[in-house]
Order: C-alpha cells, then sequence, then structure tokens
C-alpha cells in the first residue's frame, strides 16, 4: 500500500493510501466472505474512511492510522501470498500486533506475518502455528532452551503449543519419547469416592492431555506407540526416581505441584531431554496453606542459564473470544477487591471450592 495524492487532496492534517491487490488475489480472500475482514478493520479504525473500487483499496484520514491501516493490508498480503487464509481473527490480531508495535508496547522485530505463518506441525488436514506475538516467543523459547515454563490463563495455548512441539521433536527423531504428565489433585471432587480402579481414577485427569494427542496424531497410532513406551501419560507421582534421556517432557498444570514436587520433577532432566511445564497461578487446587511449587520456582530459577520464562495474557487467549474478556474481569474484580492469588487461599478452599493460589 502506497501513500499517494488523489485528485480530492484529504483535509489539513489528514493523510491518503492506496492499494492494488495483485489480480492472483481474488478480492473475496482480502475483504473477507461478505467483506466480513473488511468490517473488522473498519471498526478498528472507525475514524479512517476506506473505501474499495474494484482491486483498489484506499484510505484516508489521521497519518497514523491511514499509516496503520496500510500496514494491515500490508501484513494481510504477505500471509496470503503464503497460500494461507485470513480469517477475522487472525485480521484482529494483526492490529492488535500492530497497535502495540506502534506503541512501542511490543519487543523485538516480529511482524504479524513472521507470526501467523510459523508452521509447528501439519497433522491430518491442519497445520498448527502460533496466533499471537506471545505464543510465537513461546514456541521459539522451547526450540532455544532445555526447560521453559509457560504460564499464563486458560485458553493461551501453553500445553497444545508445548505438544505440538513434542510431537514435531519426535517424528523429526531430535527425542526418541514424549513424556507427558500432571499432578493428580483434587479439585473439590474426593478421588477415594469414586468408582473403579486406581487407574480409572486417574485417568480423568489426563484426558486433556490425551484429547491433545488425537489432534495431532492419528489415533490409530497412539495406542501402538504408548505400548511401545515411545508416549506415556501418567500422573507427576509416577515420575520419582527416574532420570528421563532422550525425551521431551510436559509438566501439565504445574500450579498444582507442591515446591517438593516441583524440585523432583525438574531433578528428573537427563541427557538430550527438554522439558515445558505449563500452568496458572491464579488457578490453584491445593490445599489450603500448601504453596504452589510452579509460584515458588519463578523466583528459585529466576537468571538461571537455559532456563526460560514465557508469561502469557489475556490477549494470548484463543478459545472464544469471551474467555479473554472474562479473564480480564476476574483479574479486575481480584484487584479491586484485595483477593489476588496470594489471598484468602485458606478461606477459599473448603470442599467443591476453587482457590486462588499462593
Amino acid at each position: 500500500m502506497t501513500q499517494t495524492p488523489s485528485a480530492h487532496p484529504p483535509a489539513q492534517g489528514q493523510a491518503r493510501a492506496q492499494f492494488t491487490v495483485p489480480a492472483r488475489h481474488p478480492m473475496v480472500t482480502v475483504l473477507g466472505s461478505g467483506d466480513s475482514l473488511l468490517r473488522v478493520i473498519e471498526k478498528a479504525f472507525p475514524a479512517a474512511d476506506i473505501h474499495v473500487r474494484g482491486n483498489e483499496i484506499s484510505a484516508v484520514g489521521d497519518a497514523r492510522e491511514v499509516a496503520l491501516v496500510q500496514r494491515v493490508f500490508d501484513e494481510m498480503m504477505l500471509v496470503l501470498r503464503t497460500g494461507q487464509p485470513m480469517t477475522e481473527d487472525a485480521v484482529e490480531r494483526s492490529i492488535a500486533m500492530l497497535r502495540a508495535s506502534g506503541n512501542g508496547e511490543g519487543e523485538g522485530q516480529e511482524t504479524p506475518a513472521q507470526v501467523l505463518t510459523q508452521n509447528i506441525l501439519s497433522s491430518r488436514g491442519r497445520t498448527i502455528r502460533p496466533k499471537t506475538l506471545n505464543q510465537k516467543r513461546y514456541v521459539d523459547a522451547i526450540d532455544k532452551h532445555t526447560i521453559v515454563f509457560g504460564i499464563g490463563p486458560a485458553g493461551t495455548g501453553k500445553t497444545y503449543l508445548a505438544m505440538a512441539k513434542a510431537v514435531q521433536a519426535l517424528q523429526s527423531k531430535q527425542v526418541n519419547r514424549i513424556i507427558l504428565t500432571r499432578p493428580a489433585v483434587e479439585a473439590g471432587e474426593r478421588l477415594g469416592f469414586l468408582p473403579g480402579t486406581l487407574y480409572e481414577k486417574i485417568d480423568p485427569y489426563l484426558r486433556p492431555l490425551y484429547d491433545a494427542l488425537h489432534d495431532m496424531l492419528d489415533p490409530d497410532s497412539i495406542p501402538r506407540l504408548m505400548a511401545a513406551g515411545t508416549i506415556e501419560v501418567a500422573p507427576l507421582a509416577y515420575m520419582r526416581g527416574r532420570t528421563l534421556n532422550d525425551a521431551f517432557i510436559i509438566l501439565d498444570e504445574a500450579q498444582n505441584t507442591s515446591p517438593e514436587q516441583m524440585k523432583m520433577f525438574l531433578t528428573r532432566l537427563g541427557f538430550d531431554s527438554k522439558i515445558v511445564i505449563t500452568g496458572d497461578v491464579t488457578q490453584v487446587d491445593l490445599p489450603g496453606g500448601t504453596k504452589s511449587g510452579l509460584r515458588q520456582v519463578q523466583d528459585i530459577l529466576d537468571g538461571v542459564e537455559d532456563v526460560h520464562f514465557s508469561r502469557l495474557t489475556s490477549h494470548d487467549v484463543v478459545r472464544h473470544r469471551l474467555v479473554g474478556r472474562i479473564v480480564d474481569a476476574y483479574e479486575k474484580y481480584d484487584s479491586r477487591n484485595g483477593t489476588g492469588n496470594d489471598a484468602h487461599q485458606g478461606a477459599r478452599n473448603g470442599p467443591g471450592a476453587k482457590a486462588k493460589g499462593k
């Protein structure tokens, strides 16, 4: 998109930008079905007057806003050139990244196109990619570091992206096996009162890990890989006393580990292995008075070489957009009422209650 003069020059203090969509890209890929993508852009830049004629798109308005509109279309074209379609969500995230960068809030030089076109894993006709800048940096950190912590609220892709990297590492023979583990901590329900064997009682805690595996691998191959020990899904207690070599190890729901469990798990690291630890320190289900190992470890390992902490926020939620608003609303409520992560854990940890973590 290039800023150009027009037959009717913009008013003083305003700028004009014009962009020609190459003929090889149908306008529907740029504007969206029923102009859905165009409406997203118009809503994000209400002060800019955006017009479409044929394959020409023009914008008139405040110079800074017009420059951002120009960047949005430029980034969209870079994505479309890779053969990846643009969606309303991708356009919204592109605009958010560009605004953050323009306001000096962003760090580094990553562009929306670089974020949205980074392929992690292709499986069963779909490709898993990061959708936000923080997600891209989280994925990049997994490549660069031996131990990575992914800390953030529900729906930010902490576990899902880690699982995709684990499957990628297995398929490329960087590791010989994947080990997935979670603490089997009760969230207001008592395991002893549930019917079935010990395995049947523990299985629901591990089910989200199985679900992610089924998204990334041929479901028929999973039982075979598990029987061979190539993929292991087990409660955290089963890690004690082991040394894990040539493995990609993921500890999920790590906010529900005690400090002792966290130390035990971290010291399982063997040669040629990688560990990713994920959790949300605002959703701790430990009994009253028990500190969260995930909260404590941030102070203990801060600054240790080859250990990286990736922190995701409500802006990185990739579920329904309402989930991000819910996370923000809870954070505002806690801030307003003094019920943050360190407050009232004991009072909130009665039967059936979900505790705010220490």
